[in-house]
């Protein structure tokens, strides 16, 4: 009877570990949370669709010698098709106020999966942070 059971246990068992064949499923790379910056005080997207879609995934920031803050983003799209972007930076004092400088929005169109980088140069030294914003391109419009 034990010698019935430890088979019939074995035969449930090898079944059960079996499961199903399936194919290869393509994926996305996936983001790695350690590297991503997402809708921090420093990278802000502004609507649905680009918040499902783009994602930052480093931010790197230097003071030049005159003074001015240069900011470097890594903007990566997570769709499978092309996605085209605005984005713009905002630099802001200490307290976190603007100091009026803000770069244009520019345009930048990712291709599946990739990752582009964008560059930002502060226009004057009383900025020392910065909020970069993206949005999903509008018809058109390459400035605000």
């Amino acid at each position: 009877m034990t010698a019935r059971l430890s088979c019939g246990g074995l035969i449930a068992a090898a079944l059960l570990l079996s499961g199903c064949a399936t194919g290869p499923v393509t994926q996305a790379p996936l983001d790695s949370a350690k590297y991503t910056v997402e809708n921090t005080e420093k990278f802000v997207v502004l609507d649905p669709a680009t918040d499902a879609a783009v994602t930052c995934t480093g931010l790197q920031e230097r003071t030049l010698a005159d003074g001015r803050l240069d900011v470097v983003a890594d903007v990566k799209n997570r769709e499978d098709s092309q996605f085209q972007v605005q984005i713009q930076c905002v630099f802001k004092s200490d307290q976190g106020f603007s100091v009026g400088d803000e770069t244009p929005w520019q345009s930048v169109t990712l291709a599946q999966f990739s990752t582009e980088t964008v560059h930002f140069t502060a226009l004057n030294p009383d900025a020392t942070r910065y909020t970069i914003r993206v949005r999903q391109a509008r018809n058109g419009v390459t400035k605000n």
